[in-house]
């Protein structure tokens, strides 16, 4: 009898003997420890080592860039071509060269992604605002650093920072750079980590500075006196919410809005639009617009083009006569990214653990962090005054003897021994022994050794005033305040983005601007709808349709009046009637599908007023079945054009019939039966999509065909077809009942 497996053994495959080679290695991991081991490695490296800012508001990837540029000697001097300096930055960034080159891109002047780039560049860079406007390849351009980075890199080989090996531990590279400003906050940055993300927009650099300075003499200051708010290379306007910059600079999350800047040109009837979000691009306007222009939402406009060139970003609006700028402006920034929203979220490395912090904790963490570069500095440079005190002293003990030490230099014998012999001889040690045997004969004069002994003085005099300012928070925080206000003098440019507050911006109601007048309405059977005035009807009512086109339905409505168009993939457009030209009977009038944007193969099958949003409506479908869905199903709060799942796709659609009032309605099939049933017998749904249910049952081989209302029937036994309950086969369709008042589709 065989052995019973253990349930887990009994569930494992048995492994074909050729093959156990290949599974040999294969061990079951769970899925939590694969996590722990494998996942969190990757997402940690790519939070710490690429996607999250560190306090000195660079990446890896900004720093080694500019690391490389600083040891290129490209602080002072001519430019360089990009492709040197992109070679030379791949001993510290395997990444590639097109990754480093799109960093440099981004850095650069001609770019205009920063308030204050750091790479002067010449050449083609492209440009922030538009995504066509493509830089050149890097064997074209030229760069070097921008003056501000002598303020980047101020004192680094003063032991400031940390210095750590590259990736292949052939050289070193810092760990931050000593900024002797917040770059955290004048940077504008952005990264997508795993499973987080960052959003640094760029402040004003004095304005940083001030507020900076402020929090260092009062940590309680208030920061809106200093730092007003956000700033953008690209200009704009934002719109102050105090409220809302508040709760930015308290927790590090939020969003501002900005708007692009225009002006009127009276005598081209134009307007001009000259700066715009920081969060967009020029092409993503033109085409919002131009889908607007298609949709029929905006009417105003004859024209809009880009006028961009070497003097400026230019996008320029040909308007129709008599067209208000303001209220076409107004529109536009409701509708486009003329106004769009700019995202904070200060998510910062902090001692390599990624934080959000506001404004007032990045400030104390970059006071903090820059007190320490300073102290490190300071004790950098004593360290070198005491060693030269050092030498010295040495050299002062055998100067007031000189004859002594040239005669044991004469008198030693061999080369080795002369540095034993000073140091027997003047009581120094072998660091001051051997400085003072390089001293040149030239130099062993009155005047030298007078010199020395006064700049021994000197540096006890520095030496005492450097560990004085070590014990000193106070003079620390001077020096701080002081580089501060330099950096401000030297570097700091006026606002480019415009503050205006929520009460100076014009609104404008739209529904006050659309005209509402009586007109008709017509649709055609393959999707041609006409809105035409009562005027127009009168001088010519017969319409006209493509060969083979009819009529499927028509109204009399408003021209403010909202139109909803079912089609034949279970979607629903909703649109109003005045998104519609006046036109005449003599025209086919706009053809729905490309008007409404729908989808490929895609019909209106009706069309429906919902005015109030009261009544139902009934969705027959070919195996019998009806649904009764009430029209406030197809309400929405928002201006959402679109809505899927407007009907149950369970079966082919066979016609859709508008409910205001209970009636009695006569179903025909293919058979053909008939039955008369009254809708007070079918429940009313809410949910869009329900397959409702059978109200006549259908043999196999036929289906539903049509419903009218029993009031346009033709049916003249009216009891013989009646039913009290649903679902019913119906009656055979007798001859003197078939006779047809009306055929179609019924609103």
């Amino acid at each position: 009898m065989p052995k019973k497996k253990h349930p887990e053994e009994a569930g494992r495959k048995e492994l074909n003997p050729n093959v156990m080679g290949l599974h040999a290695a294969v061990v079951a991991q769970p899925i939590t420890d694969t996590l722990e081991v494998n996942y969190m490695p990757y997402a940690m490296s790519v939070i710490v080592s690429r996607a999250i800012p560190e306090i000195d508001g660079f990446k890896p990837s900004h720093r080694k860039l500019l690391y490389t540029m600083y040891k290129m000697g490209l602080s002072t001097g001519a430019r360089t071509k990009s492709a040197n300096i992109v070679g030379q930055t791949m001993r510290l960034n395997p990444h590639g060269d097109a990754a480093i080159y799109e960093t440099m891109v981004r850095l650069s002047v001609g770019y205009g992604a920063l308030l204050t780039p750091f790479v002067d560049s010449k050449g083609n860079f492209g440009k922030v605002y538009s995504r066509d406007m493509a830089y050149a390849a890097s064997r074209y351009t030229e760069a070097k650093l921008a003056p501000i980075c002598a303020e980047i890199f101020k004192d680094i080989d003063n032991d400031t920072v940390d210095f750590v090996d590259n990736y292949d531990n052939t050289m070193k590279e810092p760990a931050l750079l000593p900024t002797t400003f917040p770059n955290i906050l004048v940077s504008a940055n952005s990264g997508i980590a795993v499973g987080m993300a960052s959003q640094f927009c760029g402040f004003n650099l004095k304005e940083v500075c001030d507020t900076t300075v402020a929090y260092l003499k009062n940590p309680d200051c208030t920061l809106t006196d200093t730092l007003l708010a956000p700033d953008f290379p690209t200009g704009g306007e934002l719109i102050c919410d105090p409220a809302a910059l508040e709760d930015i600079y308290r927790s590090g999350r939020g969003g501002v809005k900005v708007r692009a800047k225009w002006r009127y040109v009276k005598a081209e009837n134009l307007i001009e639009i000259y700066e715009i979000p920081y969060s967009t691009s020029i092409e993503a306007i033109l085409d919002k617009v131009a889908e607007l222009i298609k949709a029929g939402k905006i009417k105003e406009i004859s024209d809009m083009r880009d006028e961009t060139d070497r003097s400026g970003l230019k996008l320029a609006i040909d308007l129709k006569r008599g067209v208000d700028p303001d209220k076409l402006m107004a529109k536009l920034f409701k509708q486009t990214a003329l106004q769009d929203t700019c995202s904070c979220n200060f998510n910062v490395l902090i001692a390599g653990m990624p934080k959000v912090l506001g404004v007032r904790q990045l400030l104390e963490e970059w006071c903090a962090w820059r007190r320490e570069s300073v102290k490190r500095r300071v004790y950098f440079v004593l360290g070198k005054k005491k060693d030269k005190l050092h030498l010295l002293k040495g050299l002062k003990r055998i100067l007031l003897d000189i004859d002594k030490a040239i005669k044991i230099i004469r008198e030693t014998a061999e080369e080795a021994e002369v540095i034993p012999n000073l140091m027997i001889g003047f009581g120094i040690d072998q660091t001051q022994a051997e400085y003072v045997a390089e001293i040149k004969l030239r130099n062993i004069n009155k005047e030298y050794i007078l010199k020395r002994v006064q700049e021994t003085d000197a540096l006890q005099d520095e030496i005492k005033d450097l560990e004085d300012l070590l014990k000193s928070p106070q003079r620390v925080k001077k020096v701080i305040v002081d580089e501060l206000d330099e950096v401000a003098r030297k570097y700091g440019q006026p606002r480019r983005t415009t503050l205006i507050y929520s009460h100076e911006v014009k609104t404008f109601d739209e529904e006050e601007t659309v005209e509402d007048y009586p007109v008709s309405v017509f649709l055609s059977r393959e999707g041609y709808f006409k809105k035409i005035s009562p005027a127009s009807l009168r001088m010519n009512s017969e319409q006209k349709f493509k060969d083979g086109d009819t009529l499927c339905q028509s109204f009399e409505t408003t021209n403010a009046a909202e139109i909803m168009f079912f089609t034949d993939k279970c979607q629903v457009y909703k649109c109003h009637v005045c998104d519609f030209d006046d036109t005449k009977a003599s025209v086919l009038g706009d053809y729905l599908p490309t008007k409404l944007g729908m989808d490929t193969e895609e019909n209106p099958v009706f069309a429906c007023l919902p005015g109030d949003y009261s009544g139902a409506l009934l969705f027959f479908f070919e195996n019998g079945k009806a649904a009764r869905v009430n029209l406030t199903a197809y309400q929405t709060t928002s201006n959402r054009r679109k809505l899927t799942g407007a009907y149950s796709d369970k079966s082919p659609l066979a016609l859709i019939h508008r409910l205001d009032a209970e009636d009695e309605l006569a179903v025909y099939s293919s058979e053909p039966r008939a039955l008369i049933f009254n809708t007070a017998l079918l429940s009313p749904k809410t949910t869009r999509s329900t397959q409702g249910v059978a109200v006549m049952t259908m043999k196999p081989r036929y289906h539903l065909e049509r419903v009218v209302s029993l009031a346009e029937s033709a049916i003249v036994n009216q009891s013989r077809y009646r039913v009290r309950a649903v679902p019913a086969a119906g009656a055979l369709l007798r001859e003197e009942d078939s006779e047809e008042k009306q055929i179609g589709l019924l609103d």
